[in-house]
């Protein structure tokens, strides 16, 4: 079956929405809105808004195209929320196909009409999403997208993601309250021919031609000089990895996908998955000027069918280095791209970076062990088909089942040729080791990249909510082939 797409519609989305959108309001540029604000915050305890999913008219670098959108707006409204709100989202399904929300990284029940990735919503149908964030949920940056398994993929790089912010004590540090917040939401969208078919592009994880910030391509940020700049930088694409590098300036990296670091990590380059999040500290301590935020060459693979080799240096949120390998379309980028441009403006007395930032309290050690095995296969009928522990997915099956309250570690063990990010609901976890070699330093995390021949181990602990979710590979092509098992936590 051949999926067939153009610069003016896509397949499985609904036509006949419109609204012009020139980008997002998160760099301060606002655009017409089909509905909604751009920025929604929680009010007495509450967070309550429509969301509606629906393809738009957009204005990217004044070119006109179709994308799919939340409230007219690409990126989705940004959320703000914090611990003990009472969370209520009515969804809107004005797309061809069905759809649902994830609420990604946070941690929440997967059960009803909370973070169930099970539900259905049918074209032209409302669904109301009820939860209430844990008095003790660690402030972060979280992201909601679909997650209706046989469309997710379409729907994430047709446009549609937006971020969550839960405000907490990370906010309270000095330093932290007194730098600039700017939200950085990457995702790369499909220009002229960048759908092809259902095979190889979806073989590989389809990435986009047109690169986007906020929604637009190379938008402006700023800094004080003296001052210190936060970015909330979220993965929002379906499959391309992101190697970020601001021209002279180092990141100073305080918090991953589950919250912040015990003491800031100097990077000089960072590298983000699909899926995961990270929040760094810039300093303004140059002689003004302009300089790029840089998008540096990554490949997800190595070897055999992926064609020739080379390398390519990255480090990842494991501090690994990056494995570059020749990948065709999974790695068409030959050299660095500029995708935001950050400009002085004005001063400020020089605010320091903080010393100590939260503590990362190490989990037990664990009641059981589980190997998971990262491959692919070919499929009788079906073709290419990605799998986990020699199974792909199968919708009704239960994979694992895990007790309530235990603490396990799982082994990642990735022995084909493309890397994988795997990504666990609902519970978030510390990476333990890399190849044998212990992570330089503890953090939380939902989304873990295993490169092509890596083991990488993790520890999690199944706290305070039963019910059936999922685990699987966060490049969502992957996913829809396969690479993903159900889970289950029984009390």
């Amino acid at each position: 079956m051949d999926f067939h797409f153009g610069r003016r519609s896509f397949l499985g989305l609904a036509a006949g929405a419109s609204a012009s959108v020139a980008g997002a309001a998160l760099l301060g540029r606002s655009a017409p809105m089909a509905s909604g604000p751009s920025r929604v915050r929680s009010s007495g305890g509450r967070l309550e808004m429509d969301l509606v999913a629906a393809e738009t008219a957009v204005t990217i670098a004044n070119a006109p195209r179709m994308a799919l959108t939340y409230n007219g707006l690409l990126p989705g409204p940004l959320l703000e929320a914090e611990p003990g709100d009472a969370v209520r989202i009515r969804l809107h399904n004005r797309l061809n196909r069905p759809t649902n929300l994830h609420y990604h990284g946070l941690h929440i029940s997967p059960s009803g009409n909370a973070d169930n990735v099970f539900l259905s919503v049918a074209p032209g149908a409302s669904q109301t999403y009820d939860f209430s964030l844990p008095a003790d949920h660690p402030a972060g940056t979280f992201y909601y997208h679909p997650h209706r398994h046989g469309s997710v993929a379409d729907q994430v790089f047709g446009g549609l993601g937006g971020v969550l912010i839960v405000r907490g004590a990370l906010d309270r540090i000095p330093e932290v309250q007194a730098a600039q917040e700017q939200v950085v939401f990457l995702k790369d969208l499909p220009g002229d021919g960048d759908f092809g078919s259902m095979g190889m592009g979806m073989m590989l994880g389809r990435e986009g031609a047109v690169l986007t910030v906020n929604g637009q391509v190379n938008p402006a940020l700023s800094i004080p000089a003296g001052g210190l700049l936060r970015l909330r930088i979220v993965n929002g694409s379906n499959a391309r990895f992101w190697r970020l590098a601001l021209e002279d300036h180092p990141f100073n990296l305080i918090a991953t996908d589950g919250g912040a670091l015990e003491t800031p990590v100097q990077l000089d380059e960072l590298l983000l998955a699909p899926g995961e999040r990270a929040e760094v500290l810039v300093r303004g301590d140059q002689q003004g000027g302009r300089y790029r935020l840089l998008n540096l060459p990554y490949a997800r693979g190595s070897g055999g069918m992926m064609g020739g080799m080379g390398r390519s240096r990255g480090m990842g949120m494991g501090m690994g280095m990056g494995r570059g390998m020749g990948m065709g379309r999974g790695s068409a980028q030959q050299g660095p791209v500029p995708v935001a441009t950050l400009a002085y403006e004005g001063s400020v007395a020089t605010l320091p970076l903080p010393e100590r930032l939260l503590p990362v309290v190490p989990l037990p050690e664990p009641v059981r062990t589980r190997r998971f095995l990262l491959n692919h296969g070919m499929a009788p009928g079906m073709g290419m088909v990605f799998l986990i522990n020699g199974r792909a997915y199968e919708h009704g099956r239960i994979d694992t089942r895990v007790q309530l309250g235990d603490t396990e570690e799982w082994e990642l063990v990735n022995d084909g040729v493309m890397d994988h990010p795997f990504h666990v609901h609902v519970n978030p976890f510390q990476v333990i080791s890399r190849n044998g070699t212990p992570e330089s330093y503890r953090a939380w995390k939902d989304v873990v990249l295993v490169r092509a021949g890596e083991t990488v181990r993790i520890r999690t602990r199944f706290d305070d909510f039963t019910g059936l979710t999922v685990y699987h590979c966060h490049i969502l092509d992957h996913e829809e082939l396969g690479m993903m098992g159900t889970l289950e936590i029984a009390a």
